[in-house]
């Protein structure tokens, strides 16, 4: 079956972008949040297959220095098809003219994005919600 992209909101079932990232999986985002986050990010990309939801992502972009990639997944039943590596290089497209476009990977699916020309940032930090949960899942380390 065919992709259709879009970039708009317009139409988002938030359900069921909460079901894609609770399958991807990347976690239980509930459909209130999701709406949020997207609603208040600059850049966004959904795929469909005949209007059924298959993947999408995100950036948060101030328009000059920094955009951050994020949220991005894909349904298991079609990760590996390139629709993931679709949405990175669009989200990548959209991003162009920020100094610096960063993202956080899922440990291990580093080199996924090195193919894009992302690079392992030595400074980088974070506080997370739950800081006992991102050190067990390899997000961040003791130091």
């Amino acid at each position: 079956m065919p992709i259709t992209w879009t970039h708009s909101l317009d139409g988002i079932d938030w359900k069921e972008l909460e079901a894609l990232y609770r399958a991807a999986p990347l976690g239980n985002k509930n459909a209130t949040d999701l709406k949020t986050v997207f609603t208040n990010s600059r850049f966004y990309c959904f795929a469909l297959e005949q209007d059924r939801l298959v993947g999408a992502g995100r950036a948060l972009a101030d328009g000059a220095d920094c955009s951050y990639i994020c949220d991005v997944a894909v349904l298991p039943n079609h990760q590996g098809t390139g629709i993931g590596k679709e949405i990175v290089a669009k989200l990548v497209a959209l991003s162009e003219g920020h100094k610096k476009i960063i993202l956080y990977s899922v440990p291990g699916k580093e080199p996924f994005y090195r193919r894009f020309g992302f690079r392992r940032m030595l400074t980088a930090m974070a506080i997370f919600e739950n800081q006992a949960q991102a050190l067990e899942r390899g997000y961040v380390d003791e130091i």
